[in-house]
C-alpha cells in the first residue's frame, strides 16, 4: 500500500475528527464538522493538480498568475458521502459533480446498485470519490468498478475512517487509486460499524 494510503493528521483535522466521534454531536453540528474536515482532504488529495498561466488585471497592476487547468469530477456516493460534497465543492469551485447510489445488502451478500448519474463526456478525466466509512470496501469497490466501466482514468478517494481489511480489500482490486484519510480504526463490529468509529454517518447526518 506504498504512497497509495495517506493519513491527513494535521491536529485541527484530528480536532474536528475527535468532536465527530461524541455520541452528544448534534446533526447540524456533525455536518458542519464533516465539511470542513472534507476541505482539508480536499486540499491534499489535489495538491498536483494541473495549472496554466494567465493574464490577470489586479487593482494595480497586470502579471500572469496559475489557474487550475481541469477540475477533477466529484462523485458521492449516496447517502452519507453528501456529507463530504459541499466541502469539498467549497474548495473545487470548477468541478462537475454526480451521485452513485450503491449499498451491500447483507442478505444476498452483495452489492445493489439503486442510482447511478455522473457528468457526460467523463472518459479520460480524473474523479474524486467520497465516502467516510470505508469499512469492508464492498461498495467503495464495487463504486470504483463503475467509474472505471466509463474510462475514467484516474481517482482518489476521500474518506474519514477506515478499517484496515477494507483498506487492504479495496488496493486488492484497485492497486492504482489514491486513498485519503483520518483514521484507521480497530475493529468492525457484527453490524459493519468501525470501532471507535463515528457511527452510522446517513443517521448521523440526518437526525433520523
Amino acid at each position: 500500500m506504498e504512497n497509495r494510503l495517506i493519513l491527513v493528521r494535521h491536529p485541527i483535522i484530528l480536532d474536528k475528527l475527535s468532536r465527530l466521534r461524541d455520541k452528544n454531536c448534534h446533526s447540524s453540528e456533525f455536518r458542519n464538522l464533516m465539511s470542513e474536515i472534507s476541505r482539508y482532504l480536499a486540499f491534499e488529495a489535489t495538491q498536483e493538480l494541473e495549472t496554466d498561466s494567465v493574464e490577470i488585471e489586479t487593482p494595480l497592476s497586470k502579471d500572469s498568475f496559475q489557474r487550475v487547468r481541469n477540475f477533477p469530477m466529484v462523485i458521492s456516493i449516496l447517502r452519507a458521502g453528501n456529507g463530504m460534497l459541499d466541502g469539498v465543492l467549497s474548495v473545487l469551485t470548477g468541478a462537475q459533480a454526480g451521485h452513485i447510489g450503491i449499498y451491500r445488502d447483507k442478505f444476498i451478500n452483495n452489492t445493489v446498485e439503486y442510482y447511478f448519474r455522473i457528468p457526460k463526456d467523463c472518459e479520460g478525466k480524473e474523479a474524486i470519490l467520497l465516502d467516510p466509512v470505508i469499512a469492508t470496501a464492498d461498495t467503495i469497490v464495487a463504486a470504483v468498478d463503475r467509474l472505471k466501466q466509463y474510462g475514467i482514468k484516474k481517482i482518489y478517494i476521500l474518506t474519514i475512517t477506515v478499517a484496515q481489511t477494507g483498506i487492504e480489500k479495496l488496493f486488492h482490486f484497485h492497486p492504482d487509486v489514491s486513498v485519503f484519510a483520518v483514521s484507521i480504526e480497530e475493529a468492525i463490529d457484527k453490524t459493519g460499524l468501525l470501532v471507535p468509529g463515528i457511527g452510522d454517518v446517513g443517521s448521523r447526518l440526518y437526525n433520523n
